[in-house]
């Protein structure tokens, strides 16, 4: 419980911040978790309590918190050329320099990137490309947005009519043509006696319906996370990209990869299209970019709408549509970095050699009687807490289950994130073997703990 007075940090929190995304009678209980400083996966607070973040941060802190490359890349560029800006065909040459990269890293053929500060405005960038096609190329009817009841595109006006979730109703949300499909979550969603090709066919054919609807003329993009990460950590289920994508190309409708939290190994591959082995139109990519050391997200597209956007620019002179922060060099110069980090210097291989463990423990809470489900790919992984196992049956939304079991793992040092009825993880890329166990150790105890006070 925070001081009445102000003289404490959590007291000092609270007056003067307004919290997004909390649970805020945690807050007027609790008091806000102060930090200071981090070392490896470990944060630490005001008060000099160590906690394991089994989160990453918010996904991004893929590399820990203290790392010395990241930090000498920011110091380096600061001190040689410390902010600018991507318009007017001026840029800087570490952004010059990454656009190539991230061209190649990713699995187009050729492509271009645009700079926004946010996966949030990636995902409103996208949109705005893909309306601006629509009229520059005689369709200004193309504007409908699909994607699917649980996805998380972000918060902004658009991306948040994107994002699948009910919250959104209370900004009387979404804006009109953007259009959520089933989620493909065959636990939770399949019907009584369907097979799961059967419960894929479906969503397949629920597309078909939507589009048959809707006008294939009138539908701009379908956009999907590989796996949905906010809305729960959510897999699609078998055979699922492989059933749709030949369906949005037959109508020419360019499917999109949100890879804010899948991209640059999460799913132990760079990206989660090539762990579900399907080719998008475009990808957005965030977070991870730059292992959360700068704000920054890109929209990279492939040679299609690269083309097409090229050609609709120049027929009215410019794309007008852009961020004082996009590409900046000091971002760029991070994010070359974070992405060598990745790729080449082990972490990526990390994630590989670490995720057996972290399924075998994964499985291993699954035994518990009071969860349901335990799903995930990589090194992220979601834990489905439910009242009757054989029945799926959820816990009432009154007892707040999931955030009583952060709330005791915060206790026993270790983040963790609730989301709806499930506990989330998605460890940093350097975790070892010991700190996996450490983090499953303290969540297993947490279970114990609040399932007993609950059943």
């Amino acid at each position: 419980m925070p001081d009445d007075n102000l003289n404490s940090w959590e007291s000092r929190a609270d007056a003067f911040s307004f919290y997004g995304f909390t649970d805020l009678p945690t807050i007027h209980d609790r008091g806000a978790v102060v930090l200071t400083h981090g070392e490896g996966p470990y944060v630490f607070d005001v008060h000099g309590r160590k906690y394991l973040d089994a989160n990453s941060g918010l996904w991004n802190m893929v590399a820990g918190f203290d790392h010395p490359g990241l930090a000498e890349a920011a110091k380096a560029q600061y001190d040689r050329f410390p902010g600018y800006h991507a318009f007017f065909g001026r840029m800087a040459d570490t952004t010059v320099t990454l656009s190539e990269m991230l061209v190649d890293v990713s699995p187009f053929s050729r492509g271009k990137v645009f700079y926004t500060n946010s996966g949030s405005e990636a995902n409103d960038t996208l949109v705005k490309m893909l309306w601006f096609l629509g009229r520059a190329e005689g369709q200004p009817e193309r504007r409908k947005i699909l994607t699917r009841i649980n996805g998380y595109h972000g918060v902004t006006v658009v991306a948040a009519s994107m994002t699948g979730k009910p919250y959104n109703e209370l900004f009387g949300l979404p804006l009109d043509g953007f259009l959520h499909l089933s989620c493909p979550h065959y636990w939770r969603e399949g019907r009584k006696g369907e097979s799961e090709a059967k419960f894929t066919a479906r969503m397949a054919a629920e597309l078909e319906d939507v589009i048959a609807r809707e006008g294939a003329d009138t539908i701009a993009a379908f956009v999907a996370e590989p796996v949905m990460g906010a809305g729960g950590v959510i897999p699609p289920s078998e055979g699922y990209f492989q059933a749709i994508a030949p369906i949005l190309k037959r109508h020419g409708i360019p499917l999109v990869a949100d890879e804010v939290i899948c991209g640059f190994g999460r799913t132990g591959n760079t990206w989660g299209c090539e762990t579900y082995d399907f080719m998008p139109d475009a990808i957005i990519a965030s977070k991870a970019i730059t292992a959360g050391y700068f704000p920054m997200g890109a929209v990279i597209l492939g040679p299609e709408l690269s083309d097409r956007l090229q050609a609709a620019s120049e027929s009215v002179e410019e794309f007008p549509h852009g961020f004082t922060g996009s590409g900046h060099p000091v971002g760029s110069a991070i994010a070359l970095k974070a992405i060598d980090i990745i790729l080449n210097e082990g972490l990526l291989d990390n994630v590989r050699a670490l995720t057996p463990k972290f399924e075998a423990g994964m499985r291993e809470l699954a035994q518990h009687p009071h969860i349901g489900e335990a799903r995930g790919k990589g090194l992220m992984g979601a834990l489905e807490a439910v009242a009757d196992k054989p029945t799926k049956t959820p816990f009432a939304s009154d007892l707040s289950v999931s955030e009583r079991i952060a709330n005791t793992c915060t206790d026993h040092g270790l983040i963790c994130r609730p989301l709806g009825q499930a506990i989330v993880l998605c460890p940093p890329f350097i975790m070892t073997e010991a700190q996996m166990d450490e983090m499953f150790e303290k969540l297993s105890a947490a279970l114990d703990i609040v399932f007993a006070e609950v059943t």
